[in-house]
């Protein structure tokens, strides 16, 4: 039986299944397509799916480090709170839950749904909506009841996620044409870029870090999430490598850049698979993207819960099942709120423009470590080579992508912030004064009162 608190009952092949599963998502489907038309060359292309990889590795080390020291649920808010800024954590929080992560469920939820209308034209409308009201329940149902089985069902789903890109690359190697990697552009088509390459690969390596927000369940997380994160950037990054290989053997590069469906159109070149291609690509986003959804319904009531441990939430939040042990009362809410807004439209502009907070967040969670490593009570089992060195290549990394998206919508960008801002402080203080002080000297040692 609980005793209010979520226990540690989740291995490495939990938590790697959940870092993999959360990463492979439906991107890849186009991202392909789009890292070759800005890269302008196959080597190029290729190449820039590579360093997009190995740009991950400093971010999911310093990570690796923080989980170590503070393994406790909450990823981000954990650290930035440690670090002193304790509005900013609340402020990711709130942006979190009322802009990101429900409509990410209800996104994909719908996804599912437009590929499953493909053999079943009747979902659409308000039968599609109602099936992927369905879909976000049943998983719900899983994650809701155990948190061990959840895991294990992780598991199964990621592995099966991974085996139809198994296939493809298995494939490709076999009926690749090598003339396709010696492609030339066309006088005056104009050049492409190295840098605008390894950009458009940059949201296909987002991921990793939700295994950070379950740190509290994990087992022996000493050890656990720092080789469950590492080895998580290694598996993508060598299936991206060799999906991109196939892909660009399998046709003509100069369709590849055209592409915006860049796997089904490279099966259609496999012989004996022409014929089917649009409905193995579909099945497969069905499958990778029904495990990109668990991950989320899995990981993201962890925040929730985390903030209202601290105070800084709604109380029912922290509300832990006595015969399940799972966060009930924040994974209900998550899910019912990402439910309602299944039946909204622009639900990934609204995304894309709050993600921008995020991003920034982000870049101050790994900065934090700066603060951290003055504290007391920093004591890390993982401590990664040359830190500061590690932590300006992450944070460089994440500005990278931070600034992207601000390009791509500088205004509404800001207008989000503003959104949050506006509306996140007074909530911030309210709780603070009325609950979270005493949590925070508590939790903060160092802050003298």
């Amino acid at each position: 039986m609980s005793n209010g608190t979520l226990t540690r009952k989740l291995g490495f092949w939990s938590a790697l299944a959940l870092a993999v599963g959360t990463t492979i998502g439906s991107g890849i489907f186009v991202s392909t397509g789009d890292v070759a038309r800005a890269a302008g060359l196959p080597s190029v292309s290729i190449l820039a799916w590579i360093i997009g990889g190995v740009i991950a590795i400093p971010q999911v080390m310093v990570l690796a480090e923080l989980s170590t020291a503070y393994p406790e649920n909450g990823s981000g808010y954990v650290y930035l709170n440690k670090a002193g800024w304790r509005p900013l954590a609340f402020l990711y929080g709130w942006a979190t839950f009322w802009a990101l992560d429900p409509p990410s469920i209800s996104i994909m939820a719908l996804a599912i749904v437009t590929y499953l209308a493909s053999f079943f034209p009747f979902f659409t409308g308000i039968p599609g909506k109602l099936l992927g009201i369905a879909i976000i329940l049943f998983i719900t149902s899983i994650h809701y009841r155990s948190v061990k089985e959840g895991g294990r069902f992780q598991i199964v789903i990621t592995f099966i996620k991974i085996i139809p890109f198994l296939i493809v690359i298995g494939l490709g190697f076999m009926y690749m044409n090598y003339d396709h990697f010696s492609y030339t552009p066309v006088k005056g088509s104009g050049s492409g870029s190295f840098i605008g390459g390894i950009s458009a690969t940059t949201w296909a390596y987002t991921g990793m870090a939700s295994i950070c927000f379950m740190a509290g369940e994990i087992r022996n997380p000493g050890k656990v999430l720092p080789k469950a994160l590492i080895s998580s950037v290694l598996i993508v990054l060598g299936l991206y490598t060799l999906l991109s290989v196939c892909i660009t053997g399998l046709m003509p590069f100069d369709k590849l850049m055209g592409s915006s469906s860049a796997v089904s159109d490279a099966v259609s070149y496999i012989p004996g698979l022409s014929g089917i291609a649009s409905p193995f690509v579909a099945i497969t986003a069905i499958i990778v993207i029904l495990g990109s959804l668990s991950s989320c319904i899995m990981f993201q009531p962890r925040l929730e819960y985390a903030m209202a441990k601290d105070g800084l939430f709604f109380q029912r939040f922290a509300k832990v099942h006595p015969k399940h042990e799972t966060p009930s009362f924040s994974i209900l809410a998550q899910v019912t709120y990402a439910c309602i807004l299944v039946f909204f439209s622009d639900l990934t502009a609204l995304l894309g423009y709050f993600t921008l907070i995020q991003l920034v967040i982000n870049i101050l969670d790994f900065a934090a470590i700066y603060k951290c490593r003055k504290r007391e009570d920093y004591k890390p089992i993982y401590r990664m080579p040359v830190w500061r060195i590690t932590t300006i290549l992450a944070i460089l990394g994440a500005g990278w992508l931070a600034w992207g998206t601000f390009t791509w919508a500088p205004l509404e960008g800001m207008i989000a912030a503003l959104v949050v801002i506006a509306t996140g402080l007074p909530v911030y203080y309210y709780w603070e004064k009325k609950y979270g002080r005493h949590k925070n000297q508590r939790n903060n040692p160092d802050i003298v009162a």
